[in-house]
């Protein structure tokens, strides 16, 4: 990474259904699918981050303190070229009923093999989804 990367610092959610399925979302004017989640406001916890972008953009209500940390991962950035996204990463599980709000455009469940439609974001299809299958008991080798 040069030393004038962009940086962006997300919260990002693997929010799963009942279906054993993964949610991921196209903001509007991309057609890249991702993680739920954004980035963190100026000295913003990660939990409170992604509570509150899940709300916005997919109507659902978490508490910040049920949320399960998976670890930090970067990746690629999507949408914006050059940049590196940084991203702390939360399990999401339970009955909810998601809907796409906000600049979500699309929301898709998903399984941890993928159709071959979807394009997914680098941080969704390098770490989340080897996360995803490991959570399912599915080997992707």
């Amino acid at each position: 990474m040069t030393e004038n990367a962009t940086i962006i610092r997300v919260a990002a959610a693997v929010v799963l259904d009942q279906q054993g399925r993964v949610a991921v979302v196209r903001k509007q004017n991309t057609d890249v699918f991702m993680q739920p989640g954004g980035k963190l406001e100026r000295e913003e916890p990660a939990d409170i981050c992604l509570a509150r972008e899940l709300e916005e953009e997919l109507q659902i209500r978490v508490d910040p303190a049920q949320l399960e940390p998976l670890g930090q991962f970067t990746a690629s950035a999507a949408n914006e070229p050059g940049a590196t996204v940084e991203a702390s990463l939360f399990l999401v599980s339970g009955r909810f009923e998601a809907r796409p709000a906000a600049e979500i455009a699309e929301l898709r469940w998903i399984t941890a093999v993928p159709d071959d439609d979807i394009v997914l974001a680098p941080l969704t299809r390098d770490n989340v989804l080897p996360i995803f299958a490991g959570l399912s008991g599915i080997d992707l080798a």
